[in-house]
């Protein structure tokens, strides 16, 4: 979470998606900040009405019913706002395999409208929801999220002064909704089986809270054109398996069946792509930032772009899911 406790005080934030897993913890945890107002903007208004029952009606939020491919919504909605936590995509790898064009219009046209909305409303900070996924990507999710990527990165480069843009790179998040894990207790209470694509597959694995609190702690750091990935571990599908079933099902004999790779499925996924070539990396315990070409990277001990605590790594470095958690390291996490 943000070491400065005066981050959002008084401040008008704009969540997108923020009925959904992520975007509604994100919403919970900065209502602790005492923001003048939060306003979330998604389509289900269903999902809306749960929200605020299980917020108890807080004064100071406002629900929107939007769309981010809605431009004339999003200048509405964004009037008056200082920050933007840009979670609405479609996320989901099959669906986006097979709806390539739905998933440019959300993810790639639906970013560029919040960057235009939030440009011509006098936003501060917009920090955008990405994935692992957009290193080396071989699938519609991962190459549509790398164009959102882009495109905010590149905003920076004109809009000096004006806002800062940036990305926050998720790995998968546990227990989000439409994930493996609840996908798993659904199979087992009804079928007495978990179906696992591959089990020598590999994941990056974030909770809620990490991929909340990397994000917060994002607009904090943000300059403009910044990447910031969390260091997470990683899990082999088999072995996260094995420990949701001994977790959760400890007399239960659920048996795990392997279905194969679904289409745009991944071996292994990377935190750092060849498309971030050319970028500095800085690391610190907790994260990396990726620093684009262009920004001023050789005035970091002046502390308009000091990023304390942080050092220089090579920029060959590689990190790759192929080295996996042991599985009482992974019962912890899940």
């Amino acid at each position: 979470m943000p070491d400065n406790t005066n981050e959002f005080k008084d401040k008008v934030i704009l969540v997108t998606g923020g009925t959904g897993s992520v975007g509604s913890e994100l919403v919970r945890q900065l209502l602790k900040y005492k923001p003048k107002q939060v306003r979330v903007l998604s389509r289900n208004e269903t999902r809306q009405y749960e929200l605020l029952e299980a917020l108890r009606y807080p004064a100071n939020i406002r629900m929107l019913i939007g769309d981010i491919r809605d431009r004339e919504r999003l200048q509405l909605a964004f009037s008056g706002v200082d920050v933007v936590f840009h979670a609405a995509a479609l996320k989901h790898v099959p669906f986006c395999e097979y709806n390539p064009s739905e998933a440019m219009k959300t993810n790639i046209v639906g970013s560029h409208n919040v960057i235009d909305a939030a440009l011509h409303s006098g936003v501060q900070k917009v920090i955008a929801i990405s994935t692992d996924k957009v290193a080396n990507p071989m699938n519609v999710l991962g190459t549509s999220k790398l164009m959102m990527e882009q495109l905010l990165i590149n905003s920076n480069s004109f809009l000096v002064g004006k806002l800062s843009l940036a990305c926050v790179r998720f790995g998968n998040v546990a227990w989000a909704s439409g994930s493996v894990l609840p996908m798993w207790k659904k199979q087992a209470d009804t079928r007495g089986a978990i179906s696992v694509t591959n089990k020598e597959a590999t994941r990056f694995l974030m909770s809620i809270k990490q991929a909340v609190g990397l994000t917060l702690k994002a607009s904090q750091l943000c300059r403009g054109g910044e990447v910031f990935i969390l260091k997470m571990p990683s899990v082999r599908l088999g072995d996260l398996a094995e420990s949701f079933v001994k977790k959760y099902y400890p007399e239960s004999k659920i048996r795990v069946k392997t279905i194969g790779d679904r289409t745009g499925d991944k071996l292994h996924e990377d935190l750092l792509g060849a498309n971030d070539s050319g970028k500095v990396i800085l690391a610190n315990k907790e994260m990396f930032i990726l620093v684009p070409p262009g920004m001023p990277i050789h005035n970091f001990s002046v502390a308009e772009y000091a990023y304390e605590g942080f050092e220089k790594i090579p920029q060959d470095s590689y990190f790759s899911s192929k080295d996996q958690l042991s599985l009482k390291k992974i019962e912890r996490i899940i």
